[in-house]
């Protein structure tokens, strides 16, 4: 099994690089950019909270501990004395991160459900539900948020199948195969109340007609394409076309100034050099 640097580490750096592609595309604006992914490396460590005494279960029930906490806290501002509200403020949060902590660790197990293809796409759908309807996100941006979360999340379980075999020893290691599966076997009625999970998050969910029209334009894998490389030079240093000295100067003109309907600068084509140079009266 991969342990946390190591899943953060991933997380960090598969959500940095769709992160840009993202921005590049102008498919989100810059300050989403980081909610967006911070979903997906918040992803890549999600099914560690099946493990007790993990960081990501910890950090988990913490979090939600206070969120919850001063939900309450703030919906009985006005209601309840101080007093009342200390109480609400301190029970809810001690309810939750240490009695549900407790609770849920008790009739959960490592490797179980929440190492799941099953798992992945609740966690998708949860992100999407919290992003659209708690931080108040456009149903586009919580969509993507919820993309980030399950690339997040196959991110870590592809890790752990990978840590499962022992390429030195050239063996593989019992636990193949407890990561990556679509549902748990073991425990058939975890993968049921998943399903019906994933079922009730999908019907609470926005809808996505935005995300999938955005992700499947054409426009949008055109200016991809644009942006990919460097038109004239690397960092503004190296030259990014190095074979363009080969290229006529009619050329090299109608390459940098004609721009095309779909925004690509046309190509040069890459004409063969002399095989003899000319001397200096002209004569070859």
């Amino acid at each position: 099994m991969a342990n946390f640097t190591t899943h953060i580490a991933a997380g960090t750096l598969i959500s940095g690089a769709l992160a840009t592609l993202t921005l590049a595309a102008d498919v989100v604006a810059p300050e989403n950019v980081i909610a967006v992914a911070a979903a997906g490396i918040l992803g890549s460590v999600m099914p560690d909270i099946d493990l007790k005494q993990s960081r990501a279960s910890q950090a988990f029930f913490a979090g939600l501990a206070l969120f919850i906490s001063f939900a309450l806290l703030f919906s009985f501002a006005e209601k309840l004395s101080i007093a009342e509200l200390w109480i609400v403020w301190i029970g809810s949060y001690i309810g939750i991160r240490y009695c549900a902590h407790a609770l849920f660790h008790r009739i959960s197990y490592h490797r179980g459900i929440f190492h799941s293809l099953l798992a992945a796409v609740w966690f998708a759908l949860m992100t999407v539900v919290i992003y659209r309807y708690l931080l108040f996100r456009h149903e586009g941006v919580a969509w993507l948020a919820g993309g980030f979360m399950l690339i997040g999340v196959l991110v870590h379980l592809a890790l752990d199948e990978l840590y499962s075999v022992d390429a030195m020893g050239a063996r593989v290691k019992r636990s193949f195969g407890t990561a990556l599966k679509f549902m748990d076997r073991r425990k058939p009625v975890h993968s049921a109340l998943m399903g019906i999970a994933v079922a009730g998050t999908l019907f609470m969910a926005p809808p996505a007609t935005v995300f999938v029209e955005g992700i499947s334009s054409k426009a949008l894998w055109v200016e991809l394409q644009d942006k990919l490389l460097p038109k004239s030079k690397w960092f503004g240093v190296w030259d990014a076309k190095p074979w363009d000295g080969f290229a006529s100067p009619a050329q090299a003109q109608a390459g940098e100034g004609a721009q095309p309907a779909n925004g690509i600068v046309a190509p040069v084509r890459r004409q063969r050099p002399p095989e003899t140079l000319p001397s200096a009266d002209g004569s070859p």
